[in-house]
């Protein structure tokens, strides 16, 4: 059974109001004694602020205590629902391909039913992949930290290839990811700014409504600025929750009520890649009905005259 937050709660608050309750008994006492005995009132003041200064600390370590128990507890509850998630993300795909392929094994199938089965395998087989994938991207943030061979990286064609790579896995038109480019270069790791948009796309549609529509607006501001703001159509995420959709292992809901694939890792990914760029990111609702926006700011620049971005578009 997982452990919960009200134990520790509600010890850390009873130690905390029986410290209060010593503390101005103490000092009541010690008062009513040193009006008592004039001739000690130097000590029993010393002692007096010297208890206080004890019980004080005290109390903070209670509080600090509690904050960390709490901060652990989190922490324990993240993991076990990305345990949930990876079992999850591992057994599904897993006995698919095993059903499949007893199937092939077993009995005599059409070659247009073999060329469907060999379809539903590779869509297997790729979800295993981005699900190995993200969990060794999340492992080498923590033993990455350099930024190693820095560049200026051209993110139109970035946009247009992670749009791309987002639409073909969950199978959507093209033109479900619209695209509003300009000129632009930012500076970093290609495979790290990669990383922060496919992730951001990916869940961009995964996410999106039933009728999916995802939009890529891209801005170079004078002061070396680059905005981009994707956004989608679907049930939005609420305010109390934004701050902590970019913490490890975190996923909204219950995982075995859940019907969209995922660990908790990959808006961690991006939040760590964007700091690490000296950029910063915002969650925000969308202008228009319900949706998402994420606004990604990178330093960065106009592109060199004469290179050229696509103009507003469907990404091909």
């Amino acid at each position: 059974m997982r452990r919960t937050l009200g134990w520790p709660i509600t010890l850390a608050i009873v130690m905390i109001v029986l410290l209060v309750a010593l503390t101005v008994g103490w000092v009541v006492l010690s008062v009513k004694q040193a009006l008592d005995a004039t001739q000690f009132a130097g000590v029993y003041w010393a002692l007096l602020a010297v208890g206080s200064l004890f019980l004080l600390l005290v109390l903070a370590g209670v509080v600090v205590y509690l904050v960390l128990t709490i901060k652990a507890i989190n922490l324990s509850q993240r993991q076990s629902n990305f345990i949930d998630s990876v079992t999850h993300e591992l057994k599904s795909p897993i006995a698919s391909l095993k059903l499949y392929l007893q199937t092939l094994n077993r009995r005599q199938v059409t070659e247009e039913q073999q060329a469907d089965f060999y379809r539903f395998m590779l869509a297997d087989v790729e979800r295993l992949d981005q699900l190995i994938n993200h969990m060794l991207d999340a492992a080498q943030l923590e033993h990455d930290s350099a930024l190693g061979d820095v560049g200026q990286v051209e993110l139109a064609g970035i946009l247009e290839h992670c749009a791309r790579t987002a639409t073909m896995r969950y199978h959507v038109p093209a033109e479900t990811v619209r695209l509003d480019l300009q000129n632009a270069w930012v500076r970093g790791r290609q495979v790290d700014v990669d990383m922060i948009f496919r992730n951001l796309l990916d869940n961009a549609v995964k996410y999106a409504g039933n009728d999916p529509k995802v939009e890529v607006q891209m801005r170079v501001a004078r002061g070396g600025q680059v905005t981009v703001k994707i956004s989608d159509n679907g049930k939005g995420i609420p305010p109390q929750f934004r701050w902590k959709i970019f913490r490890r292992f975190v996923r909204l809901g219950s995982e075995l009520e859940r019907d969209k694939p995922g660990t908790g890792l990959g808006l961690y990914i991006v939040r760590t890649l964007v700091k690490r760029l000296k950029g910063k990111i915002a969650v925000r609702d969308a202008e228009k009905g319900p949706g998402t926006v994420f606004e990604v700011q990178l330093p960065g620049q106009a592109a060199p005259p004469g290179e050229s971005a696509p103009s507003t578009q469907a990404a091909a």
